[in-house]
């Protein structure tokens, strides 16, 4: 089974920008990996997505401000996240989905936006 394990979380300020991380055990070329947060009292939810062919897709909030990318070599995951805002504060996860099945979840990151 794959491992992922997330990283590049911490503290910013409104208006700063962040990198998360998410670096896989295992190989997964074949799976389509999104990241997702939950807020404290929030369902978990997805981000961003990126297929094995590169296409794209994110939630609306952060559309302009977050973009997802792959690198196939390094088995790696990245989340560029800019003009963060407190609504923005939640553990991020990433995962990978294969049809129907999905990798096991890491620990995630913390990503906090206050002044």
């Amino acid at each position: 089974q794959v491992q992922l394990v997330e990283s590049g979380g911490g503290l910013v300020q409104p208006g700063g920008s962040l990198r998360l991380s998410c670096a896989a055990s295992g190989n997964i070329f074949l799976y389509t990996m999104g990241w997702y947060r939950q807020a404290p009292g929030k369902q978990r939810e997805l981000v961003a997505a990126v297929s094995p062919t590169g296409f794209t897709n994110y939630l609306d909030s952060v559309k302009g401000r977050f973009t997802i990318s792959r690198d196939y070599a390094k088995k790696m995951v990245y989340l560029q996240m800019n003009s963060l805002t407190p609504e923005d504060t939640a553990v991020y996860y990433c995962n990978g989905a294969l049809g129907a099945t999905m990798l096991a979840w890491g620990q995630g990151t913390q990503v906090t936006v206050s002044s």
